[in-house]
């Protein structure tokens, strides 16, 4: 009789919401799966939009709950779903006894990590941005590894900073592959990709194109944009533009960002992980307008983060206007592009084109998987 083959090891992902934390898990998925192992997917309500890896993968709905920024009726709903969410993935965990569940922050995955430390399974938790987030900051006492996309986070516990290890922020596909940066030439087009999306589409629609109107009529004849503008701006956006005679492409939402972003000499746009992760793998320079609402204002830490490296310009929204950004065009565009070559190599430079496969690394160390050597080192990579 032949022995049953040994079932591959299962690594429970633990993630949703937002690209921030669902993009990281897609690189990851694809590339455990490479090696071998067996997922599956705990995520909230929101799971069931997911495309491509993770949307492949055999999934499990958790309730969960956010507290930041509630009242008090909203915070006990929230407290509600957290407690009922423990409970079903405790149960989950369980039955299915996986090697590791590895938490990509939100608060989708609170309720998953936390139940399998109780049960006493393996974890790691990825933070992508430079402040580490609440949620991972709730369980950063608990798990057994703390991946991080920066060289530095804020807002580490103590007693968690043994337990950080900088892997970058794993990017999908797509822009994998950097393409060499050439600065635009002399009299050439200047290929100006401006990302607002959900969170800056609105003020980026009036800034930009008051900024462009600004510039010297030589300059502006030379430039080609593409922007992201939200719907109710984009007939504005589009008039304006039409009036300075400048090539432009406006659009909600752009399916073909990769391939925006690998043509672009410069970016405007926020300052998420995704984003920073992005400009990093293609290289890429960019003016970054942090996002000022976002909480624990961690865009403002990614956006001085990457421009301490010589890789972008930060722009406060407080002082985002058209006299400030067309003045940094100008200087950016109106020379020889040396100083967008240095920031293209800088922001090359600070990327980590293996991101994922060092995190999977790191899962396969700390669960005992065998996926790959260990990039583990006793140097902390964060501070309290």
């Amino acid at each position: 009789m032949t022995a049953a083959a040994t079932p591959p090891p299962l690594v429970v992902l633990a993630a949703g919401g937002t690209g921030g934390h669902v993009f990281p898990a897609e690189a990851l998925a694809a590339e455990l799966i490479r090696r071998g192992a067996a997922l599956m997917l705990f995520t909230d309500r929101r799971g069931d939009v997911y495309g491509g890896t993770l949307g492949a993968l055999e999934s499990r709905t958790i309730r969960a709950g956010g507290l930041a920024g509630q009242g008090l009726l909203a915070r006990a709903r929230s407290l509600a779903d957290l407690a009922l969410g423990l409970l079903q993935a405790r149960r989950l965990l369980k039955t299915l006894a996986p090697r590791a569940v590895v938490g990509f922050g939100g608060y989708a995955s609170v309720p998953t990590v936390l139940a399998a430390t109780a049960a006493g399974i393996r974890t790691v938790v990825h933070e992508q941005n430079a402040v580490l987030g609440r949620a991972n900051r709730l369980l950063a006492g608990r798990v057994d590894r703390i991946a991080t996309s920066f060289a530095e986070v804020a807002a580490v516990p103590p007693r968690a900073v043994a337990k950080i290890v900088r892997t970058g922020m794993p990017v999908r596909p797509a822009f994998a592959g950097a393409q060499e940066y050439v600065p635009p030439a002399a009299d050439g087009e200047i290929r100006l990709l401006v990302l607002g999306g959900s969170q800056g589409a609105r003020i980026f629609g009036e800034v930009v194109p008051a900024a462009v109107a600004s510039l010297d009529p030589s300059l502006r004849r030379r430039l080609v944009i593409s922007q992201q503008c939200r719907a109710e701006g984009l007939a504005a956006a589009d008039a304006a533009y039409r009036q300075l005679q400048v090539t432009v492409d406006l659009a909600p939402f752009f399916d073909d960002v990769p391939q925006r972003l690998a043509a672009a000499h410069l970016v405007i746009a926020r300052a998420g992980a995704s984003t920073v992760a992005e400009l990093t793998a293609l290289g890429r320079p960019a003016i970054l307008i942090p996002y000022p609402f976002a909480i624990d204002d961690h865009q403002s830490a990614n956006a001085r983060a990457l421009a301490a490296t010589g890789a972008a310009w930060v722009l406060p929204q407080q002082g985002f206007d058209a006299d400030s950004l067309a003045g940094r065009l100008t200087e950016l565009f109106a020379g020889d592009g040396a100083d967008l070559s240095k920031a293209a190599a800088a922001a090359r430079a600070a990327g980590c084109p293996d991101a994922a496969a060092r995190l999977a690394d790191v899962v396969g160390s700390v669960g005992g998987l065998g996926a790959g050597p260990s990039i583990i080192t006793t140097a902390p990579g964060g501070r309290a």
